[in-house]
C-alpha cells in the first residue's frame, strides 16, 4: 500500500522535472528552438503518465490519512464502522495506485512505434515446412488486416510447390513491433501432410525473425561498403522477368550481410526496399553486438530450426496452438490461422510486463 522511501524520492524528482519541463515549454526561446522544443516535449510526454499516477496516489493517500485521523477521534460505534469500511476501500485503492505507478515506471521499448520487417524460412521438414511457412505468412497478413496495418512484400522466394524458401515483408502501422516482436523463434507444426498416404502425423519447423525497421539516423551506411549486383527476377511475374535485370542483391562488405529484392519491376524501387531491409539488419547486428556476438544473438532469436527448439506448436489434428514460453494453449487453431491472435499476444505482453516488474522490484 505504501511506497518505499527510495521510490517516493524518485517519484518526487520526476514530479519536479515534469513541472520544470512544463515551464520550459512555455518559454518563447524554447518554442523558437525546434530541436530543444522537440526534446523537451518528448521527455515531458514520457514522464507524464508516471506523474499522473503519482498525483492520483498522493490524493488517495491524503484521503486515507484524513480518514484514519477521524477514526482515531471518533467515539460513535456506527461512525467508526463506516470509517473502517472507508479505510479498507482506500487501502485497496492505494494498492492499485502503487501497481499502476510501477507499471508506468517500466522502461519503454525504444522500438515500440517502429514498423517491422519479418523474415520467414523453412526449417526441418522439407516441403511440408516450406508450405507451412507460406501459411504463417498468410496468418500474419490476416493479423495485419485486423490491426489495419499495411503489408509490403520485399523478397518472396517460393518453392515449386508454393512453399517458403525465404519470405521477407514489411509490416507498417501503429503498434506493429509491440505485438509482432513475440513471433521471433521456431514455430513447430504437427499435422498429416497432403502427400502422406498412410495418415501419419509429421512434425516440421519454420523460423521467423522479426526486426524493427531502423530509421536513417540510427544506422549510417557507407556506400563504399556496399557491393550491389543486379540480375533477372525469377518465378512468375510477367514477361519483364526474363528481359530486364530489375532484381537487386546488396552485400554489406564489413559484416557480410546480404539482402535481395526482386518484388518490383523497377530496379530503383527494389534497391530502396533492399536498403530498408539492410538498414534494419545492420541495426539489429550492431545493437546485439553490445552484449554478444551477432551469430549467437540470431541463433537465440530463431534457433537452428530443429524440431526440439520451438516457441510455439501448431497441432492440427487436435486443433490447438500452444505457446511454450508462457504455457498457454488455445483450442482455436482454425481462427488463429485466420489472424485471431489477440488473446495469445495479450498473454505474451502481460507475461513480459510481469517479468519486468519482478526484475525492478519496488
Amino acid at each position: 500500500m505504501k511506497l518505499s522511501e527510495g521510490l517516493s524520492a524518485r517519484l518526487d524528482k520526476i514530479k519536479c522535472r515534469y513541472a520544470e519541463l512544463g515551464e520550459l515549454l512555455s518559454r518563447p526561446e524554447v518554442i523558437s528552438d525546434q530541436n530543444l522544443f522537440k526534446t523537451c516535449s518528448k521527455e515531458h510526454s514520457e514522464i507524464e503518465p508516471v506523474t499522473e499516477c503519482y498525483d492520483t496516489y498522493l490524493g488517495h493517500k491524503r484521503e486515507y490519512e484524513d480518514c484514519a485521523a477521524l477514526l482515531e477521534g471518533e467515539k460513535d460505534p456506527e461512525m467508526r464502522d463506516m470509517l473502517k469500511d472507508e479505510l479498507e476501500t482506500l487501502k485497496d485503492t492505494l494498492e492499485r495506485d502503487v501497481e499502476e505507478i510501477r507499471i508506468a515506471l517500466l522502461p519503454r521499448d525504444p522500438n515500440e512505434d517502429n514498423n517491422v520487417i519479418m523474415e520467414i524460412r523453412a526449417g526441418a521438414g522439407g516441403d511440408e515446412a516450406a508450405l507451412f511457412g507460406t501459411e504463417l505468412m498468410k496468418m500474419y497478413r490476416h493479423y495485419a488486416d485486423r490491426n489495419r496495418w499495411k503489408v509490403e512484400d520485399i523478397n518472396m522466394n517460393f518453392t515449386e510447390l508454393g512453399g517458403a524458401k525465404e519470405l521477407v515483408f514489411m509490416v507498417t502501422g501503429k503498434g506493429a513491433w509491440g505485438k509482432l516482436k513475440f513471433e521471433s523463434g521456431v514455430h513447430r507444426v504437427q499435422r498429416v501432410p497432403e502427400t502422406e498416404s498412410q495418415g501419419r502425423i509429421h512434425t516440421s519447423t519454420v523460423t521467423v525473425a522479426v526486426l524493427p525497421e531502423a530509421e536513417d539516423v540510427e544506422v549510417n551506411i557507407n556506400e563504399t561498403d556496399l557491393k550491389i549486383d543486379t540480375y533477372r527476377s525469377g518465378g512468375a511475374g510477367g514477361q519483364h522477368v526474363n528481359k530486364t535485370e530489375s532484381a537487386i542483391r546488396i552485400t554489406h562488405l564489413p559484416t557480410g550481410i546480404v539482402v535481395e529484392c526482386q518484388d518490383e519491376r523497377s530496379q530503383i524501387k527494389n534497391r530502396e526496399k533492399a536498403m530498408k531491409v539492410l538498414r534494419s539488419r545492420l541495426y539489429d547486428f550492431y545493437r546485439s553486438q553490445a552484449d554478444k556476438e551477432y551469430a549467437e544473438t540470431r541463433r537465440a532469436q530463431v534457433g537452428t530450426g530443429d524440431r526440439s527448439e520451438r516457441i510455439r506448436t501448431y497441432n492440427f489434428p487436435q486443433g490447438r496452438v500452444t505457446d511454450h514460453r508462457i504455457g498457454l494453449t488455445l483450442y482455436s487453431l482454425d481462427r488463429f490461422m485466420l489472424g485471431d491472435m489477440d488473446e495469445m499476444v495479450a498473454a505474451l505482453q502481460l507475461a513480459l510486463r510481469n517479468k519486468l516488474l519482478e526484475s525492478i522490484g519496488d
